[in-house]
């Protein structure tokens, strides 16, 4: 997401390297540079014109201090311009109501059901007691689905088999819910494949019938400026509260991201990748517009490290290191802990300068699965006491997890080089190894 879009961006500031003020002159290829760089995004028109127009206006004339390049000045008021354009600030969803619900409209094939997994995830791990209600009566898998996400996420999910009036299913797990305790019902709704009379009926009669707290619509980011003309049309019969961006870690150019709150006057509320449960993010325009001219973004970085770093168990890990303890049952579950943050690449993203140089670079998503698969064929002695493992275990640990005897070396080459550079750094400096450890498990 947003490779291609940075990547024409920093070309463009180029242009003003060496220049000691900004002037019409040499600002008007650079804006040209960057229009033609949104367009390329599938950004809108419009929007894009709007956006250039607006650096531009801002940029001609500014007076350029000594410690400030005039690019790294125009990158300054292209970071706020994207930042507005994407609506400024964090919006949150409206839970009040007893129940709060939330109605989850749009396409077929959108991710509809999939998001209303992840919400239901992420607000019960807030503490929040939530139900999952299946009102797509048309698409028998769409209730199955939902089934399989609610006990993945242990989240209860309300269905009613024999019954096929979405309103009235709707309204009966609203009862169910303030009979249960439940402080939040999440409503996944039907879709069609294209926007049709039928459909946005029944999800206008929902809306009438149950007056939800909010309504969010979920859109297919990879659909670029259809995914804008959808919102509008959904908008225009819904009037939703926010937009939920998904499967944003496929080929997605940005361009919605970019003109969905122009063209709507609606915030993006969520972004959505992947099929993992825990890939959902609030959506921050601040921060998308760092990752955007590859400044990274540190913030989420480290806010997804803390979600998914179990505290008591860094506590436990990071004592054993000082200790020199430190085996291949810690090195596992480590792993499975960084895995819980999301897509390698998108973690590598977020960290500052790390976007450009791995926008060309191919990552395996499942580059951790014969390691585990190494560690797991272990028995728990040999976990416990790697030093134990002589030839004829690796024999057998190679076969029971399908890789080879070179594999088996390799991962234990790297962990006792993972293990010198533990005890080397205890050695150096006790302290600041026990804070830096420290850091790390907050």
């Amino acid at each position: 997401m947003f490779e291609s879009l940075s990547s024409k961006l920093e070309k463009a500031f180029k242009t003003l390297k060496g220049q000691g003020r900004i002037t019409e002159i040499n600002v008007a290829q650079t804006v040209k540079e960057i229009r033609k760089a949104l367009l390329d995004a599938d950004v809108n028109y419009k929007v894009a014109k709007q956006v250039t127009d607006s650096i531009k206006e801002k940029a001609i004339g500014r007076e350029v201090l000594i410690a400030v390049s005039p690019g790294q000045l125009l990158v300054k008021i292209v970071y706020e311009e994207l930042a507005a354009l994407m609506g400024g600030s964090k919006t949150d969803i409206n839970l009040k109501g007893d129940p709060a619900v939330i109605l989850i409209a749009g396409l077929q094939g959108s991710g509809k059901t999939t998001f209303s997994g992840k919400l239901a995830n992420m607000l019960k791990k807030s503490g929040r007691q939530v139900l999952l209600a299946a009102c797509d009566v048309y698409r028998p898998a769409a209730i199955n689905q939902l089934k399989v996400l609610g006990e993945q996420v242990g989240v209860e999910v309300y269905t009613e088999t024999e019954n096929k009036n979405p309103v009235s299913i709707a309204k009966n797990a609203i009862d169910f819910a303030k009979k249960n305790g439940k402080k939040i019902v999440i409503v996944d709704t039907a879709g069609r494949l294209a926007i049709d009379e039928v459909m946005m009926q029944e999800v206008a009669n929902i809306k009438e019938a149950l007056k939800p707290s909010e309504i969010l619509f979920v859109v297919d980011a990879m659909t670029g400026q259809d995914a804008v003309n959808t919102a509008k049309s959904f908008n225009d019969r819904l009037n939703f509260d926010g937009v939920v961006l998904t499967k944003m870690d496929g080929d997605s150019r940005g361009g919605a991201a970019l003109s969905i709150k122009s063209i709507v006057d609606k915030p993006i509320k969520y972004l959505s990748t992947g099929e993992k449960m825990e890939a959902i993010d609030q959506f921050y325009p601040d921060r998308m517009a760092n990752r955007i001219l590859g400044m990274g973004d540190v913030v989420s970085l480290v806010e997804k490290a803390q979600e998914a770093f179990d505290e008591e168990e860094s506590r436990r890990i990071n004592q054993k290191i000082r200790k020199n303890q430190f085996d291949f049952e810690d090195f596992l579950s480590q792993m499975q802990q960084i895995k819980k943050m999301g897509s390698i690449k998108d973690i590598m993203g977020m960290i500052p300068g790390m976007g450009n140089m791995m926008k060309d670079v191919e990552i395996n998503e499942d580059a951790f699965k014969p390691i585990e698969a190494i560690i797991q064929s272990m028995t728990p002695e040999e976990r416990a006491n790697p030093d134990i493992i002589s030839g004829n275990r690796k024999n057998r640990i190679a076969k029971g997890s399908g890789t080879s005897i070179t594999q088996v070396n390799n991962l234990m080459k790297q962990f006792d080089q993972m293990r010198k550079m533990m005890k080397n750094m205890n050695k150096m400096n006790p302290a600041a190894m026990s804070s830096k450890m420290k850091m790390m498990g907050r």
